[in-house]
């Protein structure tokens, strides 16, 4: 990337914590930089492809150094990383979740995931679907804290109270708990079993 698209792509990123994913746009972009529309497309070419640059760039912050040598706890560590990133930015885990992306700071990110997750004995197609299965669940816990409303947790109890859902009244403290590390932990811990 370079220097001018690192800037357009750090001003989106700002305009993204200031006002969420609806408020990014081409123009905002430009208003922010004080340049043209035109410019910002010289160095993004539309707003999916700077869709796709912030969501490498979001991804890029998964530091790489200090990793455990266990490959669980490099696993682990990673999709900790990952999440931090994913919430260190309003929307996110939207704007990542939004986009295809093969770029390098996404690519290093699965590479060290996949590194990982071979060096516990997966097979190649194991530790592929493993990685994504990571992926996916961190990006979908990650929109879901991001948008987290207690109010949902009073509508999913009302919702549970005539009685209709057996199984999911049973649960349905556990199912309204918004400890988010708590769960976010348990299902990394349910994915690396073996």
């Amino acid at each position: 990337m370079t220097k001018k698209q690192e800037g357009v792509v750090r001003a989106a990123l700002e305009l993204l914590d200031e006002r969420g994913a609806e408020g990014v746009s081409v123009r905002g972009v430009a208003d922010r930089l004080g340049v043209r529309m035109n410019t910002v497309l010289w160095h993004a070419k539309s707003k999916a492809r700077l869709l796709e640059l912030m969501a490498d760039a979001i991804v890029d912050e998964v530091a790489p150094d200090g990793l455990p040598e266990d490959w669980r706890e490099r696993v682990h560590e990673l999709a900790r990383r990952y999440r931090r990133a994913l919430l260190s930015h309003r929307d996110g885990a939207v704007i990542v979740a939004g986009t295809h992306v093969a770029e390098p700071g996404t690519l290093r990110f699965a590479d060290r995931m996949v590194e990982a997750l071979l060096a516990g004995g997966l097979g190649e197609r194991e530790a592929a679907w493993t990685c994504w299965s990571i992926v996916y669940f961190a990006l979908g816990l990650a929109q879901e804290e991001q948008t987290a409303d207690r109010a949902q947790g009073e509508a999913l109890a009302a919702a549970l109270a005539p009685g209709g859902y057996p199984a999911l009244s049973r649960v349905g403290a556990h199912l309204a708990d918004a400890s988010f590390d708590e769960r976010f932990e348990h299902g990394i811990g349910l994915m690396t079993r073996r």
